[in-house]
Parts: structure tokens; sequence; C-alpha cells
């Protein structure tokens, strides 16, 4: 299966004396674009002293040599590796200043999509270029700052490094890369150019550089090898590299000299890989678009669902069928007891929605060879318009549908089975517990709830882009912090796992307690397994169905092809900066009263942190 958009793999140009010409260039070699300097080496300029302070005529090309188009979407501008605005010479750093702030205006000038440097070093020994960055992305719109980080530290890669001699020394260009950007204030506009090291780093530093803002992987033509025809291809190492970073939709910039008879055959080989590392299935069609956006958390029992909300969730492959499954299971069972078999089993579907899981009881009746009676209950008055025609044209005497909401509902008879599908995307958040408790009185004594249990799972977890789209997500008309005091349901990508998930709460259906709670408080602990940044917690769910039939959108349980809900996000309002070694501690709240119910967080651990969502004053979900 292929991926979603074509590839994007520009050329890369120490020089460009005639830019036509490297344009020609790389089109001619199937290129989308070239990374090119913005002044040519030689136009070094002065500004404060020096025989080129006064020198006349022009720093660099006119702009006339290229239509604007081509300058917006062929060229990324290379700054000049002079400029050391960091510079212990005040000279220096004072000419390094002008010159950065000049070609800088001039890539606005010209509306390039980005301009990108090499970053060598950590933020002690560039504060002033970080301030410099931060100054220009925040008051111009359009330009982006691709900052180039390699994977793997040059002192590291160099044949000479032996770790006991630097031991404590070498850094990692993560950390460069971090500094660069807190100082920057996480701005959306400054993201990585990452350069493909020969050798990789180990599988959880790449990790983590998944829930970075990763545009484009930079590969030296030094990485290729040439396979049994003569071509170029990466190694095996490589080749994986490429498939984790293709969901992110990266783009490529190859870089270095051609070793070949024409450097399209660079392209493509990138080219194959791009269209061979993506599957197609139907969690990837449905969740095409909706990668990292952010999501309001349904609310069925204050809001009607629409049509199209129902149409998309029936087109599940998986769910119904394990819903069936389980029915069957209790079924059979419930049947195999004499004074059971010949009588009709009663089955209440409660929020019944347009009608799924009445079709799976009545063919897992019709599998079991079962005689039942189902009541269809559903609130919605628009979805029970659909239940009556149903019910008319196809379910034959079969189904009694009631518009009601199940709390509010006086059943004739007691149930065998209460099957419902209220959970949402951290199990308990769409008020399962709330609803099942209401119709409690209605089961009988030995009857079967589908699902019977289920559990919600967090997850400590990095990521730029859910903390910058989090960060402008605030309504004028509410908290100043609620956008951080609010859950999200989003399709992770862009994120890096910084510990596995733990389960958190778990409720269990039928709920026979002499007194019924379903407010929770848990706290848990993760080791950090490397140095990252907490930005908030990720959140999933499982549940035991019946017996062993099950459905999880735990990453490690996920039931396969299964796309009706994705993961939670609960963002905190500062991100905290971790260590190797240090432990999380994370305190949630489950907390109800009469109308609502609303989830509080906090860390009391690396560093103690504020209630997040205190009183829900940010966001409550509606009984």
């Amino acid at each position: 299966m292929s991926n979603q958009r074509p590839i994007s793999c520009g050329l890369d140009f120490c020089a460009a004396p005639n830019l036509s010409n490297c344009l020609l260039t790389a089109n001619a070699s199937k290129y989308e674009f070239i990374c090119a300097p913005l002044v040519h080496p030689l136009f070094k300029r002065e500004f404060i002293c020096g025989r080129a302070k006064n020198r006349a005529g022009p720093f660099t090309r006119p702009d006339i040599v290229l239509c604007s188009s081509d300058w917006n979407t062929l060229i990324i501008g290379k700054l000049s590796p002079h400029i050391k605005v960091d510079s212990k010479s005040p000279s220096l750093r004072k000419n390094s200043e002008e010159a950065l702030k000049q070609e800088l205006a001039l890539a606005s000038h010209l509306g390039l999509t980005g301009v990108t440097f090499k970053l060598t070093k950590g933020i002690k020994e560039n504060a002033n270029l970080s301030r410099i960055i931060c100054d220009t992305v925040s008051s111009i719109c359009s330009l982006q700052i691709w900052v180039q980080i390699p994977m793997e530290n040059p002192i590291k890669q160099a044949s000479s490094y032996r770790e006991e001699d630097c031991e404590g020394i070498v850094e990692n260009p993560w950390e460069w890369w971090n500094g660069f950007r807190i100082v920057c204030d996480y701005n959306k506009k400054v993201c990585v150019a990452l350069i493909v090291s020969h050798d990789l780093p180990d599988q959880e530093e790449i990790d983590r550089w998944l829930g970075e803002p990763v545009r484009c992987l930079i590969f030296p033509t030094t990485l290729f090898i040439t396979n049994k025809k003569g071509y170029p291809v990466l190694s095996k190492a490589h080749q994986t590299l490429v498939k984790k970073f293709a969901r992110l939709e990266v783009q490529f910039i190859l870089t270095g000299q051609n070793r070949y008879q024409s450097i399209t055959y660079y392209h493509n080989y990138l080219e194959y890989l791009w269209k061979n590392c993506a599957s197609d299935g139907p969690i990837e069609r449905y969740a095409r678009g909706y990668e990292d956006y952010l999501q309001s958390p349904l609310q069925p029992l204050m809001d009607n669902l629409e049509s199209q909300t129902y149409e998309v969730f029936e087109k599940d492959p998986v769910k119904y069928t394990q819903y069936q499954t389980a029915i069957y299971q209790a079924i059979s069972m419930i049947a195999a007891t004499p004074e059971d078999k010949n009588r009709k089993l009663v089955i209440m579907v409660v929020g019944a929605g347009r009608g799924p899981l009445v079709r799976a009881s009545l063919n897992a009746a019709e599998k079991a060879n079962q005689p039942v009676k189902v009541y269809a209950v559903e609130k919605n008055p628009n979805a029970v318009l659909t239940l009556q025609a149903l019910e008319k044209d196809l379910w034959e005497g079969k189904v009694t549908v009631v518009s009601c909401d199940m709390r509010e509902w006086n059943s004739p008879e007691n149930a065998d089975i209460v099957v419902s599908e209220l959970l949402g995307s951290f199990g308990d958040n769409e008020l399962s517990p709330e609803c099942l408790d209401g119709i409690l009185r209605f089961l009988k004594p030995d009857g079967v709830c589908i699902p019977s249990s289920y559990t919600s799972y967090i997850a400590p977890v990095q990521s730029s882009k859910l903390y910058n789209e989090v960060r402008q997500h605030g309504e004028k008309d509410k908290h100043s912090l609620a956008h951080f005091e609010t859950s999200y349901v989003v399709h992770l990508q862009n994120k890096y796992d910084i510990a596995k998930p733990q389960p958190l709460f778990t409720f269990r259906h039928p709920n026979y307690a002499p007194f019924t709670d379903n407010s929770r408080y848990e706290t848990r602990v993760f080791k950090v397994r490397q140095n990252s940044i907490l930005h908030g917690f990720s959140g999933y769910f499982d549940t035991i169905l019946f017996n062993n039939t099950v459905l999880s959108i735990k990453p490690s349980t996920r039931s396969p092809g299964m796309f009706s809900w994705f993961p939670i996000f609960f963002p905190i309002r500062e991100p905290i900066q971790l260590k190797a070694g240090d432990e999380i501690v994370v305190h949630f709240w489950r907390q109800c009263n009469s109308k609502n119910v609303w989830y509080e967080w906090c860390i009391s651990k690396p560093f103690p942190g504020p209630i997040h969502n205190p009183g829900g004053r940010s966001y409550t979900i509606g009984l």
C-alpha cells in the first residue's frame, strides 16, 4: 500500500552561482526543491570594520532571477556558515548579528518557506542565536526555521573517539535542540532537519525524535550502499528509520557528491521506500487528516449524536463482530441451564443508536438457536426514527423500541443480558458507570452485563506538536487555563512515549456494591528512561466484553483494525524537563456530583505542580 502523499525530496547545493541552472538540474533529476545558500560565500559582509565594509554593489542575487512562486515553493535558504553570533569576539559577534538579520530579512522578502542552518553546540554556546531566531519567528508570519541537528554527536562519530576518554563530555545532540527550542519558547515555526548518521543511535533515542517537530531527514550520499544491480540502497536499519518517520510525513534532503551515473537514482530509491512504508488499513483510512488533531470528547448524555457520527462508527470492522461474539457466549452460557433452554431470553440494548448492537444481538441469538426478546432503548429521538423503521421492516416483532433515557425507563420485565456501547476513549469518560448503575434494577440477579469491565490506562508523553496545539486552543469566554485543563481525543502520531502505559481506573458490571461510588483517586509512578520533556499524559482503555472477548486501544494490545476510538490526551500547563532515572509521580481523580463528572490531575514528582481542572472549572462531562 502507498503513503498518502507523494514524496518530497530536496537536493542540497553547497554553492549556487546560477540558481536557475540548479533548479533545472534538480527538476530533471525528479527532486521537488533545492537547498541553496542565500549569499555567495565570497560575498562575506563586514558591517563594523574590515575591507568589505565599504564594498559597493549588491551582496547577493536579486529577487527577479526567479518568479515569486518559485521562491515560495522550490527554495530552502541556507544561512551563511561563517555567522557566529555567540562569538566571544565583540566585533565578530556584532558583525554576525547584522549578517544574520540581513539574511533572515532577505528570506522573508523572497517569501521562502524556510531557512536552514547547522546547530553544533548546546544552548550555553547558542543563547544569542536562539534569541535572534526567536525574535524573527515571533515577528515574521510565515518563515520556518529548519535547525539541522545530527542524530549522533560528530565527536562520537569520529574514528578516534574513545568513550572512556570522553565520558561525561559528549553531549547528545537532542540536548542541543532541546535547549534551543526552549529559548525559542517552543515556537512551532522552529523545527528539526535531522542529519542521518552512519551509525544510528539506539532505538530509544530514535523514538524520542518522533516526539519532536522533525520537518525533514537529511541523507548524505555516503550513507548509501550499492546493491547487486549497481543502484544505491540503504541498510536495513536506515530503511527502518525511514519507515518510522514516514508517518510524520517528513521531507528528505540529499546532500553530498553524486557517486552514481545519475543523481536520480537516489530519488528513485527514496521514492520506492516512501511508497511502501505506510499501510493503508482501516485505521489509516479512517484517521487520515486527523493526525495530532485535537477534538473534544463526545458527550452523548448531553448531546444527541449526528447521523454522520453513527454512520462512521457503524463501519468499524472489528467492534461489532466482537460484541456479537460476546453476546453469543452470554446467550450460550445462560441457555445451558435446563430451565432457560426453551424460554425467550430478554436482551436490553441500552443506548441503541441506529441499531448495530440490536443486529448483533439478533445474529448471536440466531447462531445460538435461542429465542430472544430485544428492547432497544435510545434517548436520541432522531435515532429512534431509524430504530422504528428497522423494527417495522426487518425485525418482525422481535424488537421493542423504547424512546427514553435508560435511567428514566420503567421496564416491564427484567433482563437476562444488558448490552451497551457507552465507552469513550478513556473507558469511563462517556459515563458508562453512571448509566449502567442506573438500569441495574432491571437486571436479573444472575444477569450479564456486556461489557463486564473496563480499565483506563495512562502514560507520560512528549510531544511538541500537541503542546503547541493545546497552547493555541484557548477560548475567550473560558478560564485562561481552560485549554490546559481539558482532555482531548487525538490520533497520536508526533509523540514519544516516555514510559509504558499503566492501568488507572477499573469499573465492573453489574455493580452490586452496597454503596455506589464512581469517584476514583489513584497515584501512578513512572520511571524515565532517558532525558526528555513531559507535555502531558496519553490515555487508553481496554474492556472485557464477556469471558475472553475483549476490545482494546492500548498500544501493546490494540484490537487490530478497530478505529472506533482514538486515544485521549491530558495536557499539563508547563513542560517539565526530565532526566534519565527520574520518577514521574502523577495523581488522577475522577470526581462526581449530581450534575457532572470530571477529572483532575497533578504531578508531585520530579517537581510539584498545580492541580489541573480543580472543581471541574474548565471541563466537565454532563450527566
